[in-house]
């Protein structure tokens, strides 16, 4: 029987010691019980019974923030902290050396928790000369119950996930923390490598455009970094190439002899989640669809004529499309990028179809036509350059809308992208079919441990608990927080808007504070661009074009005076360190020009 870690939703009370017969419930980690590749699989939603209790506990449950018994959990790590910091490095590693043997042998136990965060508090400060707050241990412990923990801009949830990982992975269990892009990934695996490596940890980072074997070693290490989009497809890769078996196959085909299957990930142990709203809510229900180049077989020929492919039939339905008036002959959907034809557009695509002597075949299938043509309308009239794409070495790149950032890897699909193609002027890519594909709601449950953390999650908390049996609590502020919001202003049009701008960024750049400006897409950050120019103001633009500097834009954008033009890009877990001049200015500046999807 394949023992299971409890939902997150349980109501036990979290700083009592487990009792002996729980302490023997193996953590989620590769070995005999689960198999080399652990995952939870048909993983059942909790009763609307359950649903209902935890929303009645959840006062309770945040309650405890302030309770008596977590500050003696906490004042616990301090004494313990306080006790060992001035052992040798030697002593450390000796103590260090015996917790991994008791958090792997007897599970997480107050006292084993205590000392691993304590521990951890003590190498934070050798290795990388930062204290941990109270707020983070807090954080810390809350994700390792399977929570999310809901922490404000600014209160440290780097380092909290660092403390939640490094005791999972003290336990054997494999870690995944999942953060917003490649810039943060790789810097936070390099800015936690000496608290890693301290305590006897390995780390590595997946990125784009890693070939395979660095892959899997980077997945082999005890925490790996990753994106949500790089791990969901490396998942489906694993699915592809190697068929997931159970624990009782995975053990009979050992026997048998045959070869272990090559898989890039270890299994889904433990997932730690940064933004885990905007991954688990906002792009929950986007399919990530694996696929790979095909020859394009489907034939619309007419009978007794060269046969052509459906691939080349794109260029003629892009020739319809621009034969139709918008005002009779379709319906455009905006906000779901796709257009459909009228009556009257079909009667005039099935005429037009008719008077096709001079090209090279005529379509077979009016049906066909009609759905290329509409497709070709979407392209034509609804994806813009700069808002859903750009365009970067000849070749037509995806815009994430929720990330402003290149979607590598991502194509439409059904011929669309190749009608981009078309329309800018691009060379025609290949068709792709389709492998696999997972969204997020459906991957993220198979984990066997899952938490995360955001500083807006409260407003999502009924959907997190309802799909993924996760509860949020909220984790006080450190210190008071200095912040300002100003009212919202609106303005009659974009000029209007762009004009008070450009007057408040000249405002601030001259009392040197450092000004930080959010468009919607990469059109708007480069009009605004050329307005700021034109105004003599220096400034820098991060957008899907200049993702490659993201770090040396993000570096600066703190100092004195400094404005930054940015997409959604500078949004989710970007830090911005200020200058010292900076903060005696008035601090950072943020202007945000867009409504967004979500109040969050």
């Amino acid at each position: 029987m394949i023992a299971r870690t409890p939902p997150a939703s349980s109501a036990a009370v979290w700083f009592k010691t487990a009792p002996a017969k729980a302490a023997r419930t193996p953590l989620p980690a590769p070995g005999i019980v689960l198999g080399s590749y652990p995952e939870r699989r048909n993983r059942k939603p909790s009763s609307a019974i359950t649903r209902t209790l935890a929303r009645l506990l959840a006062p309770l449950l945040n309650g405890k923030l302030s309770s008596r018994g977590h500050q003696n959990f906490v004042s616990g790590v301090r004494a313990l902290q306080q006790q060992i910091a001035d052992e040798s490095a030697a002593l450390l590693n000796a103590r260090v050396s015996h917790l991994r043997a008791r958090l792997a042998r007897d599970g997480f136990h107050d006292a084993s928790i205590s000392e691993a965060f304590a521990v951890t508090a003590v190498y934070s400060q050798r290795a990388l000369g930062v204290e941990l707050y109270d707020t983070q241990l807090i954080a810390a412990r809350l994700m390792l119950d399977n929570h999310l923990a809901e922490m404000a801009t600014g209160e440290g949830k780097t380092l909290a996930a660092a403390v939640t990982a490094a005791t999972a992975a003290l336990a054997g269990i494999p870690v995944h923390v999942v953060t917003a892009n490649d810039y943060l990934v790789s810097r936070d695996a390099a800015n936690l490598r000496p608290l890693y490596e301290a305590l006897g940890l390995t780390v590595g980072a997946v990125v784009q455009a890693m070939a395979a074997p660095a892959r899997q070693a980077a997945y082999a290490c005890d925490i790996t970094y990753c994106t949500a989009k790089e791990l969901v497809f490396d998942y489906l890769r694993d699915g592809v190439s190697a068929p997931q078996r159970s624990a009782i196959e995975q053990r009979a085909a050992a026997l048998a002899g045959a070869p272990a299957p090559q898989r890039l990930l270890r299994g889904l142990c433990m997932a730690i989640i940064d933004e885990a709203d905007s991954i688990l809510i906002d792009e929950a229900r986007v399919p990530l669809v694996l696929s790979r180049a095909a020859p394009d077989s489907t034939q619309v020929s007419t009978p007794g004529s060269t046969p052509v492919s459906a691939h080349q039939g794109l260029p003629q339905a892009w020739k319809l499309s621009a034969m139709l008036d918008p005002a009779t002959h379709f319906i455009a959907d905006g906000s779901a990028h796709s257009t459909r034809l009228t009556a009257a557009g079909r009667a005039r695509v099935h005429e037009l179809c008719t008077r096709t002597a001079a090209e090279p075949f005529k379509w077979l299938n009016l049906r066909h036509c009609e759905d290329q043509v509409a497709l070709a309308l979407t392209a034509r009239y609804l994806l813009r350059r700069g808002r859903d794409f750009v365009i970067e070495d000849g070749r037509v790149h995806i815009v994430d809308l929720t990330t402003g950032r290149k979607a590598e890897g991502r194509s439409w699909s059904n011929g669309l992208h190749q009608l981009v193609e078309i329309k800018e002027g691009c060379a025609t890519s290949a068709r792709v079919e389709t492998l696999a594909q997972i969204t997020y709601q459906r991957f993220f449950p198979r984990y066997f441990r899952l938490c995360g953390m955001s500083g807006t999650l409260r407003e999502a908390q009924r959907e997190l608990h309802n799909i993924y049996d996760l509860q949020v609590v909220n984790v006080p502020l450190h210190r008071p927080a200095r912040r300002v919001l100003l009212p919202a202003r609106v303005f009659a049009n974009a000029g209007a808007q762009w004009s008070a701008v450009v007057t408040r960024a000249r405002r601030l750049h001259e009392q040197g504070r450092p000004l930080l400006i959010g468009t919607g897409s990469v059109l708007d950050s480069e009009d605004l661009s050329r307005r700021l120019g034109a105004s003599g103001l220096t400034h820098v633009v991060l957008n899907a074009q200049q993702d490659r500097y993201e770090a040396e834009i993000i570096a600066a954008a703190g100092a004195a005076g400094a404005i930054t033009v940015a997409t959604n890009m500078a949004g989710r877990g970007t830090d911005i360190v200020l200058a010292a001049a900076s903060c005696e200015a008035g601090g950072l500046h943020v202007i945000c020009c867009q409504q967004n999807t979500a109040r969050r």
